[in-house]
């Protein structure tokens, strides 16, 4: 049996790149990535060189078709996603499952995440957080999420690109504008910022570009603290003032007689 090695790759400062990341690119056979130009990059960084086999996200299912198909010839593969650890917004994770349901090893080198960078410098979830990636870039869908999320109690995370971001903090101001949030903008890179205020500052400090130049550049992460207390009524306009169907309770008799029950 072959073994596949999910191996966590720097999000942005080639620094982090761990030991024990570089040792396993080292050893196998191939490595499958999600960008073959990206990860070629990466590894003749380090001065690796290893066949190259895509594995992207627009095709992910015959990117696993490969990997697995070498996988029972008996070879070491190394999964890379562009940047991060692999299945968490990005590709990998259908290779995963299909490595294990042929009944390969599929092996976890830790590294770095973008979720865990924010997590561990925001202050406020170390009680637990849902991770809920891209929300949808269409406007109502994207705030009846929010206000599903807003309504519990552990805090939530999600990625934005930057060009969605502004619309995204402004949804936020908008339904919660109290709730406090930990916005990272370019994790571990040269221009990275972390800001922490309420919804409502960051939608203005976006807004005036205080936080970032206009045109947008930079991938951002926000963390937004869980409810406090009893749940408010919260949602978009056209989910907060649709009217609810009522249900008209039946006497058991009335019951009865519609089923016949004479």
């Amino acid at each position: 049996m072959g073994e596949l090695y999910i191996v966590g790759t720097p999000i942005g400062n080639l620094g982090d790149m761990s030991l024990r990341a570089l040792e396993t690119l080292k050893d196998v056979d191939v490595v499958a990535c999600e960008d073959t130009r990206h990860t070629l990059r990466l590894l003749n960084h380090f001065s690796i060189k290893k066949p190259l086999v895509s594995c992207h996200a627009n095709d992910e299912e015959r990117g696993s078709q490969r990997i697995v198909k070498l996988l029972d010839e008996g070879k070491k593969v190394a999964y890379c996603s562009d940047a991060g650890t692999p299945g968490i917004s990005d590709p990998g994770a259908q290779a995963a499952r299909r490595a294990r349901q042929a009944g390969h090893s599929v092996i976890p080198i830790p590294g770095p995440s973008a979720v865990s960078a924010l997590v561990s410098v925001a202050g406020f979830a170390e009680r637990g957080f849902l991770f809920d990636g891209f929300l949808s870039p269409k406007g109502a869908r994207r705030r009846a999420r929010l206000a599903e999320l807003l309504a519990r109690e552990e805090a939530f995370l999600l990625y934005e690109s930057p060009f969605r971001i502004g619309r995204l903090a402004a949804d936020l101001a908008e339904l919660a504008p109290a709730r406090r949030v930990c916005l990272g903008r370019e994790l571990t890179k040269l221009h990275e910022q972390i800001v922490e205020c309420d919804a409502a500052e960051l939608a203005e400090r976006l807004l005036d570009g205080a936080i970032h130049p206009i045109p947008q550049k930079g991938e951002f992460a926000i963390l937004v603290s869980g409810r406090i207390g009893k749940p408010q009524e919260l949602g978009p306009p056209e989910i907060r003032d649709k009217p609810q169907k009522q249900t008209k309770l039946k006497k058991p008799d009335q019951q009865r007689e519609e089923a016949g029950e004479c």
